[in-house]
């Protein structure tokens, strides 16, 4: 079959059609001839007012979501902890995650940076945006730190120290909590958190997803955090606004205070404003955009 035929077959297949497809079969843009689509990027540190800290995101602007083996590609070829897809969805988006190896069903720093592509690029003025997810919808607004998040809580509970836990951190725990997704790990101070150094593929071996450790804030933040996902591709996330989803329920019990300055500790370094309200977190920070340009995807190739 010939390379243009496989293009369409693929898009149409996948439900990605261009009501104008040329009737010689290629699709033309710049000087590249073939199956090539051509949509907006964005390259954005989130959770940071600068640039080169914080968690790096790329974001894509689509027509229609194509087959996931192609946005994990996409994925792969930005190789950065998450990229964003965004479909237009009845006057807001639709938006899908993906690190290197897999479809993450929440992530919080693509969304914060998804927003900063709509609110100052693709529609610049507007105040807020819904985005549709596999975690319900998540809206976003400017606020006077940036942009705030609403984000469903992830309530934690006790259990007993896991085999291999306190081995892969090479550190004893305080106290160990899980949900479906990750460990929690209370540690003693904020030292031995930004100390830690981990076996990753010790903690690759666990029963969770990742693994979240924390302490007590220092240098005016209320808490400390770093998050290790090596089942996610992701050996340290810079900053994790899904982990935060699951620290500001306990931290707000822990510390008796609804709102938190919270600090992830990673090499990159982030700050939230972290606030609980019943069963919903809103997630605060700033971003800094790199790169705005296009990406021309070769659907052929894949």
């Amino acid at each position: 079959m010939p390379c243009w035929q496989r293009c369409k077959s693929r898009l149409i297949n996948s439900h990605w059609t261009y009501r104008d497809w040329p009737s010689d079969g290629i699709y033309h843009f710049g000087n590249f001839e073939g199956c090539f689509v051509d949509v907006p990027v964005f390259h954005i540190d989130a959770f940071t007012g600068g640039q080169f800290a914080g968690n790096p995101a790329a974001v894509l602007l689509l027509e229609r979501y194509p087959l996931d083996s192609i946005l994990q590609a996409i994925a792969e070829e930005h190789n950065l902890s998450e990229t964003a897809f965004l479909v237009p969805d009845k006057g807001d988006y639709h938006i899908r995650w993906f690190t290197p190896t897999t479809e993450v069903p929440l992530c919080g720093h693509a969304t914060l940076a998804s927003a900063a592509a709509v609110l100052e690029n693709i529609q610049p003025g507007r105040r807020a945006v819904v985005f549709q997810s596999a975690s319900g919808p998540l809206s976003v607004g400017r606020s006077r730190h940036g942009y705030v998040m609403d984000f469903p809580a992830r309530v934690s509970t006790t259990v007993a120290v896991p085999d291999g836990l306190a081995e892969a951190l090479g550190v004893a725990p305080v106290e160990v909590l899980a949900d479906r997704f990750n460990y929690l790990v209370l540690l003693q101070d904020a030292r031995s958190v930004r100390s830690l150094a981990p076996d990753i593929a010790g903690i690759l071996r666990l029963d969770r997803s990742g693994v979240i450790v924390t302490a007590a804030g220092d240098q005016n933040f209320d808490i400390v955090s770093r998050y290790f996902a090596p089942a996610k591709g992701i050996p340290e996330d810079p900053v994790t606004g899904g982990a935060h989803c699951a620290l500001t329920p306990y931290w707000a019990g822990r510390l008796g205070k609804s709102e938190l300055r919270a600090f992830q500790a990673s090499r990159r370094g982030g700050e939230l404003h972290c606030r609980l309200n019943g069963d919903r977190v809103e997630l605060e920070g700033q971003c800094a955009i790199y790169l705005v340009g296009r990406a021309k995807i070769d659907m052929s190739s894949l």
